[in-house]
């Protein structure tokens, strides 16, 4: 157990609620080979970057095809297939986060996520829905790593980072929280983040089942 009790429980979105995974969708459509010569040539996640800093999706991508022609069809896939790269939902983080409301724990977004496609994935996951409020890098300007979306969050809640357990799958969004002060959980699975907040005391073992 942390020496602080954690106040409030802030999730990260992209592989802690919900799959992400665009070269698996990619792998699918197109084939292994074919989707690492794509991603050589044209930097998509670069271009994802910019959407979840609060640029447009479409027109990066119909930008994008238009610098790439060879690739036009593809790079319009990112934007036509979101929602199939965004998915499904991880059900076991899903119960989490509703158990942790339940018994009355603040509980908040942290996620690098465009302003159009969090609206897209808001109408496909109710439990979007259900932060006590969340902090969206699209509508925000910024994204984590970058320290200033972690001031952001410390100040819209009021919290100090030792009264926050923050977690996220990417070590270095971790390790910018922690820098803070923040308690950290890096995400690598349901049933270790589960086992985190029974030993900090937020849930018992069959409420984080």
């Amino acid at each position: 157990m942390s020496s602080t009790q954690a106040k409030a429980v802030v999730f990260d979105i992209g592989n802690v609620l919900i799959e992400w995974n665009p070269e698996r969708h990619y792998d699918a459509k197109i084939g292994v080979d074919r989707r690492k010569a794509l991603f050589d040539s044209v930097d998509l996640l670069g271009m994802n970057d910019e959407v979840d800093r609060g640029a447009d999706m479409a027109l990066l991508t119909e930008g994008l095809a238009a610098e790439n022609p060879e690739w036009a069809d593809e790079i319009r896939m990112w934007h036509g297939d979101w929602l199939k790269m965004a998915s499904p939902a991880i059900p076991h983080s899903v119960r989490l986060l509703r158990r942790l409301r339940g018994k009355g724990v603040p509980v908040h977004a942290l996620s690098n996520f465009g302003i159009g496609t969090f609206d897209i994935a808001q109408g496909a996951y109710d439990f979007l829905g259900e932060f006590d409020k969340p902090f969206i890098s699209g509508h925000l300007g910024v994204i984590k790593p970058d320290v200033r979306i972690y001031e952001i969050l410390e100040d819209g809640t009021g919290l100090s980072g030792a009264e926050i357990l923050f977690t996220d799958d990417r070590a270095d969004n971790i390790a910018a929280a922690a820098a803070r002060g923040w308690q950290t959980h890096h995400f690598e699975g349901p049933e270790g983040f589960a086992a985190r907040l029974v030993a900090d005391g937020f849930l018992t073992e069959d409420e984080a089942a």
